[in-house]
């Protein structure tokens, strides 16, 4: 199969994120015939790029399209869908729903998930908590991911920090933000892998057991991604024994993989913090670490994601199909009728 690697590189980057070679590497290794397109802020690059090869499915990695624009990676979502060329992960709507962590969580109360209560606030609009909330709150861009504009003043435990905090995220960010119940406790990530027939991976627990005493435990942007920090250093992964969360998953449409991050208070009550359709896919990562306890090692989890948007693109096609066939019978018969009636209507005038 010809498989094309969409991905995100950052202007001037020496070279791309370690994932997209690992993710190569497990597609080559099963014997497809794979190409790697890496991408900035150009969708004309996108389409050439994309028409050139004409793959039979792109695996796509883009974590973000362009960087100032929020929603960037939805719309490059939306112009997969319009070559109508297969794709790994979620569509638009379902980056739409992962990126509006507001509109997510509101799907999840429906679905009747727990989740913590919170608040949004818009720039230029009034500041109002609803007098609802309980400090602490934990405060982070609306609409970012990645852990950006986390860090360890996230939480907030006075009206004024509030205000401050949410004042720096729509200075900082130009993007409203969102105050939620801070949920004290451990942390885990439960990875899941289908569509129709989901399969949980065995939990994973984040270890904060080596930050320094005093130290928030949570996974900022430092303690995800900056290798130099303590925070990156005091923090691991590890496996857990807790039930899985698979309502969450399918409340939020993810598709063919997906992590949901949970937090345990210590009243015993799961709380689903954020559910993150397209997870980060590199050979140590969670999701993967997840897979191998599961027994899906790393080669074969990227197989099995690749072959999961082909199926689900397989099922639309036969759905199309048999409706486009049911339908041809009744379109045949209109025409019949059609042609009747043009028919006895222009022997009518002739009679005249």
């Amino acid at each position: 199969m010809k498989i094309t690697i969409l991905a995100y590189v950052e202007a001037g980057a020496q070279q791309p994120d370690v994932a997209i070679e690992q993710v190569q590497h497990a597609l080559d290794a099963s014997g497809h015939e794979t190409s790697l397109l890496t991408v900035h802020d150009d969708v004309s690059e996108i389409i050439a790029g994309l028409q050139k090869p004409k793959p039979d499915l792109i695996f796509n990695l883009l974590e973000c399209f362009a960087a100032d624009i929020i929603g960037g990676q939805m719309g490059v979502a939306g112009v997969l869908d319009l070559l109508q060329i297969p794709y790994t992960g979620g569509g638009p709507g379902e980056l739409y729903l992962q990126e509006d962590k507001a509109l997510a969580k509101k799907l999840l109360a429906y679905e009747q998930v727990l989740s913590p209560d919170f608040a949004t606030f818009a720039p230029n609009a009034e500041f109002e908590t609803g007098g609802n909330l309980r400090m602490p709150l934990f405060v982070k861009p609306l609409r970012m991911d990645a852990s950006l504009g986390i860090d360890e003043r996230s939480v907030v435990r006075t009206t004024q920090e509030l205000m401050e905090r949410v004042a720096h995220i729509q200075r900082t960010f130009g993007d409203a933000a969102l105050a939620e119940e801070y949920i004290e406790g451990r942390e885990f990530y439960v990875a899941v892998l289908g569509n129709v027939d989901l399969v949980a991976f065995p939990p994973i627990e984040m270890d904060f057991s080596g930050l320094p005493d005093g130290s928030l435990r949570i996974m900022d942007n430092a303690a995800k991604f900056d290798e130099s920090s303590e925070r990156f250093h005091g923090t691991r992964a590890v496996l857990a024994n807790i039930d899985s969360e698979l309502a969450a998953y399918r409340a939020l449409r993810v598709r063919d993989y997906g992590r949901i991050d949970l937090r345990l208070a210590e009243s015993g009550e799961i709380y689903v913090i954020e559910v993150n359709a397209n997870c980060y896919l590199e050979r140590n990562s969670e999701f993967a670490t997840a897979a191998a306890a599961h027994g899906i090692e790393y080669n074969e989890l990227i197989n099995r994601i690749a072959q999961l948007a082909i199926d689900r693109r397989q099922q639309i096609l036969s759905i199309k199909k048999k409706r486009k066939k049911k339908a041809a019978p009744a379109a045949k018969k209109d025409q019949e009728k059609a042609e009747k009636k043009a028919t006895k209507k222009g022997g009518a005038k002739k009679k005249k």
